[in-house]
């Protein structure tokens, strides 16, 4: 088996900074394991402060000029980008799997997905508008101009080393922003990789900037307090995001937060079951669970509670577990020890409490940080997964009764990023979408991600929409001019 890493060469392994790759300042490394075996697979450079603000003042220098650029040339190497990506998909998606441990199948649709942001991203770039009008009352006129906000500071998850990236940096080059970009430091060569990409079809020195660290905290905090940056969007835990938010505040930034996800899925009576159980597995193992818009409730109506459970409890068993770069794995690695021990300690205290086990449950031996796909019934509410993001491969099923019931216990969070409803009622489904707390629905569908869809949550799952026409506006300022004409 040839070595994924192989496709970043030493050099790109340091830090991503105007025209040039650099040691961080200090000299400091650190190492990044693949998490099906835990052997280290490379070491980056672990920027400190110094070096983020070095970031910064390479994307600050191109920012003039880059806001400059024509629209359709900043399409142009969009979509050389989207090219890049497409026709390199197998190397990229190999390294994905190293160092994330997503089976090779969903490294490969990350890719597809995460190029699909450039392609139409390219699009929008050529197609941001203003308006001219006369005021209603006559005498002047009213002119509207869309500029790019600034330069911006992203702060990308693991779980989509490449897409979550991508949703970001393609909107605000579009727009002609210059980005810096602080990849989470399990999964930092993807965006290494994407950046000597990016640098290889043209894209000019200073407008993608990537720096790699151990020390989020200290250099996110430095780029946040920088009166030149003027935009942050965040992927990430509700938690982190209200930390951020708060140091946003100081400098009035421009922010988009895609935050945590409590997600509820909604399988009816009337729904038709094949359908439902297809929905439910993309919707719960996409990604091995380690997703924010994953189902974290399973509630399932009294009359079909006994079949789908069965059903579903056999296709789950069913999943085989493995290294995700081998042959016929379903379900791969999670991130890191800590995921596995948070993962382990919910569905213990859902047993504790009464819950009971169908398939799965308890770590296995050896190394790597693997967990069974996993099926619970007879789960109490006070069962504390019922409120905490699994983030894995754990199913907790719940019966209801009656459409009041269900709606109440699926907006009984503080999150609200996605539902999903199960049913062959059209009146019935619309209710659902409009009785749900959420940002996103998806009905009779467990996949809903998609580009030109608007991607974001409400209440504590987020601020913003990515994707989408609305995922460019993210990145503009509008900028009104009363013209005197009588």
């Amino acid at each position: 088996m040839s070595d994924p890493t192989n496709v970043l060469a030493p050099e790109h392994r340091r830090l991503r900074i105007g025209d040039a790759w650099r040691a961080a300042a200090s000299g400091a490394t650190f190492a990044v394991e693949d998490p099906a075996t835990g052997r280290t697979i490379a070491e980056v450079a672990d920027a400190d402060v110094v070096d983020g603000l070095a970031a910064l003042d390479a994307a600050s220098g191109a920012m003039a000029g880059w806001a400059a650029t024509p629209p359709r040339r900043r399409s142009e190497l969009l979509t050389a980008t989207y090219r890049a990506l497409t026709g390199r998909s197998e190397e990229i998606a190999r390294l994905i799997t190293l160092e994330m441990g997503k089976p090779l199948a969903e490294a490969r649709a990350e890719v597809a997905y995460g190029a699909e942001f450039f392609r139409w991203f390219a699009e929008e770039a050529v197609r941001v508008e203003g308006r001219y009008g006369t005021a209603p009352a006559g005498g002047y006129r009213i002119l509207t101009v869309p500029k790019p906000v600034g330069p911006c500071v992203f702060v990308t998850p693991w779980n989509f080393p490449l897409a979550m990236g991508a949703r970001k940096i393609a909107p605000a080059l579009a727009a002609g922003c210059t980005t810096i970009t602080k990849p989470a430091a399990q999964t930092p060569l993807t965006m290494l990789l994407l950046a000597r990409i990016m640098e290889e079809v043209g894209v000019p020195p200073g407008v993608v900037n990537v720096v790699t660290t151990r020390r989020s905290g200290k250099v996110v905090s430095a780029l946040l307090a920088d009166s030149r940056t003027r935009k942050l969007s965040f992927t990430g835990s509700t938690e982190v995001g209200r930390v951020l938010l708060r140091q946003a505040a100081d400098n009035v930034l421009r922010t988009s937060m895609e935050l945590g996800g409590n997600a509820a899925l909604i399988v009816c009576a009337d729904a038709d079951l094949d359908v439902a159980l297809d929905g439910a597995m993309v919707a719960k193992m996409r990604n091995i669970g380690e997703s924010c818009i994953a189902a974290n409730r399973i509630y399932v109506e009294e009359p079909v509670r006994e079949e789908f459970t069965a059903r579903f409890a056999e296709r789950m068993g069913a999943l085989s577990v493995g290294h995700g770069l081998d042959d016929g794995v379903d379900v791969g690695a999670l991130i890191d020890e800590a995921s596995v021990a948070q993962i382990d300690e919910l569905v213990a205290d859902a047993v504790d409490r009464g819950a009971r086990v169908l398939v799965g449950g308890g770590r296995p031996d050896g190394p790597g940080h693997f967990y069974p796909p996993t099926v619970l019934v007879d789960v109490p509410e006070d069962a504390r997964l019922l409120r905490a993001e699994i983030f894995g491969p754990v199913a907790p099923i719940i019966p209801f009764t009656s459409d009041d019931e269900v709606l109440a216990k699926a907006n009984d969070t503080e999150h609200g990023l996605v539902g999903y409803v199960f049913t062959r009622d059209l009146q019935r489904a619309l209710r659902f979408a409009e009785g749900l707390e959420t940002g996103m629905v998806g009905i009779n569908r467990g996949l809903i991600s998609d580009p030109s869809a608007p991607f974001g949550g409400v209440k504590q799952s987020g601020i913003g929409k990515e994707g989408s026409h609305e995922g460019i506006l993210e990145y503009l300022d509008l900028t009104y001019a009363a013209i005197d004409l009588p």
